[in-house]
């Protein structure tokens, strides 16, 4: 059986506070479902740099973008669920 690949991906950078919060949420939503995530550094890829450095923390849920700033878990779960 072939793992199914993330459905939650996490742009952050270092030194970001909200991306800790972001990711310990994810983390426990993710793993309460059954789910997995990636995190991806902006700061190794400029055109994610470009498009969000000013939004990090940004969470995609299958590919859209689903929040920035701040993760709600009651949401990222509802929309896990679809």
């Amino acid at each position: 059986m072939t793992p199914s690949p993330p459905r939650v991906t996490l742009l952050t950078r270092a030194g970001c506070h909200l991306c800790d919060d972001a990711r310990t949420i994810i983390s426990q939503v993710t793993a309460e479902l059954g789910e997995t995530f990636v995190e991806t550094d902006i700061t190794t890829d400029q055109q994610l740099y470009d498009l969000y450095w000013e939004q990090i923390p940004v969470t995609f849920v299958d590919g859209a973008q689903h929040d920035f700033f701040w993760v709600d878990a009651d949401r990222l779960r509802r929309a896990l669920a679809r």
